[in-house]
């Protein structure tokens, strides 16, 4: 299928009318009502129902919306793989939480480079959602995400569990920082301490977060490794009595793409896991 015609009926969709989509990719009216058209011929289905108001999916529409994201982060992936680069085989696909990015997904990458030269590496750093939805649409291999989703042919293995502690900046212990590490933790966080469930200040980037508390002081809840090294110099100091929650990371893969070189990339990222590395000083902006 002619991938433009994929794109002309998202830009619809995104715009909520073929004049509005016309105008965003600079073609005439009728040029856009002649793709949807095609596409409607070569489907066997109407896609829209057009109105003086714009046009809206019809089921059959909501349903292909899925299927033209699909087609096409997979021919633009595609287009940035091919032609691979010289002396490598094969491309591997790999993808992190922003949180995970440094060091964990930064030391992966290193990893394969050393160990699988045969494969080039694209890495690509966003939110779960959208990380889990490359990965089931093909344009991803593996993830590393906080929050999986169990799919049919995906394969779900908690890599490790970290804790989240709460810790404070040694004689500047407020303001009361909340970092927005998920669903789970909110709720798991309101039930424990529901005087501060409406904090005055929050992020949802535990680095950005962590850094304002060093800069100006405060308390708040972080991965253990990432604040271990400021614990043991004295710049932070543990929250005593104050409740641990569990945060485990999860590498999810598909199980139809799980090549020999997918096998040997998680096998390095196991080992990484399992090392006892402190990753604290890579957020510190003197090292």
């Amino acid at each position: 299928m002619d991938i433009d015609l994929a794109r002309t009926f998202l830009e619809i969709v995104r715009s909520g009318s073929l004049v509005a989509a016309a105008q965003r990719l600079h073609l005439t009216q009728t040029a856009i009502s002649a793709r949807v058209q095609k596409l409607e011929q070569q489907l066997n289905c109407q896609l829209f129902v057009r109105s003086r108001n714009g046009a809206s999916l019809t089921t059959d529409g909501e349903a292909f919306v899925v299927y033209a994201n699909q087609l096409v982060q997979t021919w633009e992936a595609a287009r940035r793989d091919l032609p691979l680069p010289d002396g490598c085989h094969q491309v591997l696909h790999i993808g992190g939480e922003m949180s995970l990015c440094n060091p964990l997904v930064l030391h992966w990458v290193s990893a394969i480079r050393e160990q699988i030269a045969s494969h080039a590496v694209r890495s690509e750093v966003g939110e779960s959602e959208s990380l889990l939805r490359k990965l089931e649409s093909g344009a991803l291999d593996a993830v590393l995400v906080y929050q999986p989703s169990y799919a049919p042919g995906l394969q779900v293995e908690q890599l490790m569990e970290e804790k989240l502690i709460r810790i404070r900046r040694t004689h500047q212990p407020e303001p009361y920082v909340y970092i927005d590490w998920g669903d789970v933790f909110r709720r798991q966080h309101d039930a424990a301490l529901p005087e501060l469930a409406r904090p005055a200040l929050s992020f949802n980037l535990g680095p950005l977060a962590l850094q304002y508390i060093l800069e100006h002081g405060g308390s708040g809840y972080f991965r253990t490794r990432v604040v271990q090294s400021y614990l043991d110099r004295g710049v932070l100091e543990r929250v005593p009595q104050a409740p641990e929650f569990t945060y485990p990371t999860y590498l999810v893969y598909a199980r139809e793409r799980n090549s020999t070189a997918l096998q040997q990339a998680c096998g390095l990222l196991r080992q990484l896991a399992a090392g006892d590395s402190d990753w604290s000083q890579r957020w510190d902006p003197l090292v």
